[in-house]
């Protein structure tokens, strides 16, 4: 059982791992919501992400015994981490089973605390089947990354720390995956206050939270496809569902493309970093059906390699309309080229590539293809260059960036 007093004793258990993650107000979401927004950045965590809270819980709990036999988990990355970390602190041998598709920052910082590292499967459940059979024939003890009551408890008191700083708190959004986090978020919420709202946000391509609610039993989807990967999981808790049943408000899907546009918010307005998965309570805030309420967001990491961040922002910028590209044909004569940059520079526009495809037409006297990729304020500025092209005869046709 859940009970208050487990997650009294958690709390006091994790203070010895945990860094503090005091709740920051975001004035730009709030103004963009018309709520008042914290940021709980659990992503701000030594680790990166609030797995550690759960995994020191659960190994706390172990006999010696159960620790020396040596632990394995499976993770997407970020209770690798914690199990890693906390094993490293009970001097207990780990091994963790990760899916291929891990971000290799996450597998090279799994190892850096000390553990082994086995990449198997394209998703998570897959590495979760490899690793329950490792466990079986080498006797190593298990840590359910999410259906453990244990390592939701640990997880809870994220909850715990959000009732103090915030005690009139309305609404708590949490990430969805396989539902640890938001079992021990919502049962600690309910105890501690009955009447606040918890709301899982899960990506759209892997919402199988979403699927087991409403088909009232745990759900396994045929496949998963999100960036997100740190919640791309196909089978949720069977252990905890019930609790997800009994507490959770409501969940709330989102979209990838949504996701790219929270990580340009975070970056620019909070000077944060924040991987996918824990994006998406700060994109379920748009589609929240309040005003003026306190709302808590649950930044849940922030372990995101290089190269995705890259594509993320490239991504973003085009999303926004600070990048994009748009043709138009010309006739191939001398001059051409400088009419359509003198259009674009009095608008503003500034012109990063320049692509001339001479073989669009048989007759290139009559037409030759020019490719030019701008940046621009957004979509609006994006918007006024268009029209500024086609006024002065030009068709032009907008189409995606090849950065």
């Amino acid at each position: 059982m859940l009970t208050l007093e487990k997650f009294e004793e958690a709390t006091e258990v994790v203070k010895k791992v945990i860094l503090k993650t005091n709740l920051v107000y975001s004035d730009y979401l709030s103004e963009q919501t018309g709520n008042k927004v914290y940021l709980k950045p659990e992503n701000m965590q030594f680790t990166g992400a609030y797995k550690v809270r759960g995994a020191y819980y659960k190994i706390s709990t172990l006999s010696e015994e159960e620790r020396e036999k040596g632990l394995i988990t499976a993770s997407a990355g970020n209770h690798a981490q914690g199990v890693a970390y906390a094993a490293k602190l009970y001097n207990a041998k780990a091994t963790i089973v990760m899916p291929t598709t891990t971000p290799l920052m996450k597998v090279n910082r799994t190892k850096n605390y000390g553990a082994e590292v086995i990449l198997y499967g394209d998703v998570y459940d897959e590495a979760c089947e490899y690793a329950y059979k490792l466990a079986e024939e080498n006797g190593y003890t298990f840590i359910h990354p999410f259906d453990d009551l244990d390592v939701a408890t640990g997880q809870g008191t994220i909850a715990m720390e959000i009732f103090k700083e915030l005690p009139t708190v309305d609404y708590i959004l949490v990430p969805i995956g396989g539902g640890g986090l938001a079992t021990g978020i919502s049962t600690l919420t309910k105890l501690l206050n009955p009447n606040v709202k918890v709301i899982g946000v899960e990506p759209a391509g892997a919402d199988c939270m979403r699927a087991s609610l409403n088909n009232g039993e745990v759900t396994t989807l045929d496949s998963v496809t999100t960036i997100a990967d740190g919640t791309a999981v196909k089978t949720p808790g069977s252990n905890i569902f019930p609790y997800i049943q009994e507490n959770i408000d409501g969940i709330i899907t989102i979209k990838d493309e949504e996701l790219i546009v929270a990580f340009l918010d975070m970056v620019e307005n909070h000077k944060m970093v924040v991987e996918n998965s824990g994006l998406l309570t700060v994109a379920a805030l748009k589609h929240l059906e309040c005003k003026g309420k306190k709302v808590v967001s649950i930044l849940s990491g922030g372990n995101m390699d290089i190269i995705t961040m890259s594509s993320t922002l490239q991504h973003g910028l085009i999303e926004r309309g600070r990048i994009f590209t748009v043709s138009v044909l010309l006739p191939d004569k001398p001059g051409e080229l400088g009419k359509v940059s003198n259009v674009i520079a009095k608008q503003q526009g500034n012109v990063v590539k320049l692509e001339h495809n001479q073989f669009v037409s048989i007759n290139r006297n009559a037409a030759v293809e020019l490719r030019i990729t701008i940046e621009a304020f957004g979509n609006e500025h994006k918007e006024q260059i268009v029209k500024a092209l086609e006024e002065k005869g030009y068709k032009p046709k907008v189409t995606r960036p090849n950065l």
